[in-house]
């Protein structure tokens, strides 16, 4: 092999090791620092950084060594803060081990705060979507406390109260409908008909003598 091919095959490397406190433990989220870093770099060196168990390595041919530079200075750039890079809603839900609904739910109510919105443009397509994202910090300290658990607990005996409230009135209604006089009941009070009759009380009332 000459000279020339040898170093044409020959590669510039580079790694950087993503800290705990930029991935929060996740492999969703450590794979959307790389689709950042990646949207950074130019068009044609975008496939030369890949990640694997949490560590970004960066390879070009020694030919390249200008693009090369040039990227390491993007790569090493915007990793300086990641730990402030917001979370996504994908993200979110792999770090605290929630579904779709309960990442609604808690948004909608409060518990899990937003951190703002981000609007981008599905690949291929004109439409954009708007959602939102959070602030890892938040995020890194539901975690810690562990407040998804308090939460489930609190849905479970709202649940509960819920359906508590709605049986006792489903039960109040069959009663009040159980109440209701039938169309062949007679009018009047019920308490007529068990009085006895006294013999001779029409006449008695013919004569005049009630007036």
């Amino acid at each position: 092999m000459s000279k020339q091919k040898k170093n044409n095959c020959a590669e510039l490397i580079k790694t950087w090791s993503l800290p705990p406190s930029a991935t929060l433990g996740s492999s969703v989220r450590a794979k959307g620092i790389l689709l950042e870093i990646r949207a950074r770099l130019p068009l044609a060196g975008r496939k030369s950084i890949d990640l694997e168990a949490g560590v970004l390595t960066l390879a070009m041919p020694e030919v390249s060594r200008g693009e090369f530079r040039s990227a390491s200075a993007i790569v090493k750039q915007a990793l300086d803060g990641i730990e402030s890079l917001p979370v996504i809603p994908r993200e979110i839900e792999d770090i605290l081990t929630i579904s779709t609904t309960e990442r609604h739910r808690w948004l909608n109510d409060g518990r899990l705060p937003s951190a703002g919105t981000r609007t981008v443009k599905l690949r291929g397509r004109a439409r954009q979507i708007t959602f939102h994202v959070f602030d890892p910090r938040v995020v890194e300290d539901i975690l810690d406390r562990d407040l998804v658990t308090v939460w489930r607990e609190e849905d479970a005996e709202a649940s509960a109260e819920n359906r508590r409230r709605a049986a006792l009135k489903a039960k109040l209604t069959r009663s009040l409908k159980s109440g209701r006089k039938s169309p062949s009941e007679p009018e009047g009070n019920p308490d007529d008909a068990s009085r006895p009759k006294l013999l001779g009380w029409e006449e008695f009332g013919r004569d005049g003598l009630l007036r």
